[in-house]
């Protein structure tokens, strides 16, 4: 049982009075108070909830080394993209396989964050390496390296995944 939920039952009975009877006594308006109670309750929690993930994220990335890099594929490409890799400064930072659900949200113009990470101040490499299939079955990959500045603020990459043959010009990225 969650530490939520355990909290919730907590609250719950402790706003029940505790003699033997009270079951059969309750009447509508009170069961109507009591929900509206727990909906308040459970509102409140998910406030809280909603809160420390907040908080969560800015402890885990904080602003002055905070880095995120976006994926998206212009809406007219023929190609299938099966994986994209990325390693920043020669680490490998993420490497994402993806499914008939993902490659169709990207072709119909979504975008996917693929990286959210800390990254120093300075100047950094950034290596994209992406495998597909084309239209005709075949399959490619492609590879790109790119430089890229962080500074005090949080960083925000784009890469855009055009077709497979064009090199360095098949996979852009720039600031978003």
């Amino acid at each position: 049982m969650s530490r939520l939920t355990r909290i919730l039952l907590a609250l719950v009975a402790a706003s029940l009075p505790l003699h033997p009877g009270y079951a059969q006594e309750i009447s509508g308006a009170d069961m109507k108070s009591l929900d509206g109670q727990v909906q308040e309750i459970k509102s409140d929690v998910l406030s809280i909830a909603s809160e420390l993930s907040d908080l969560e994220e800015r402890l885990l990335y904080p602003s002055n080394t905070q880095m995120a890099v976006f994926v998206s594929i212009p809406e007219k490409e023929a190609f299938r993209l099966d994986a994209v890799k990325l390693e920043i400064d020669g680490q490998l930072a993420t490497h994402h396989i993806y499914s008939f659900k993902e490659l169709e949200a990207l072709q119909k113009g979504g975008v996917q964050r693929i990286y959210t990470g800390n990254v120093p101040t300075g100047d950094h490499q950034l290596d994209v390496t992406v495998i597909g299939k084309l239209k005709n079955g075949d399959d490619f990959s492609e590879s790109g390296s790119f430089s890229f500045a962080k500074g005090v603020e949080p960083k925000t990459l784009g890469i855009t995944l055009a077709g497979p043959g064009l090199g360095k010009k098949g996979i852009l990225v720039g600031d978003w």
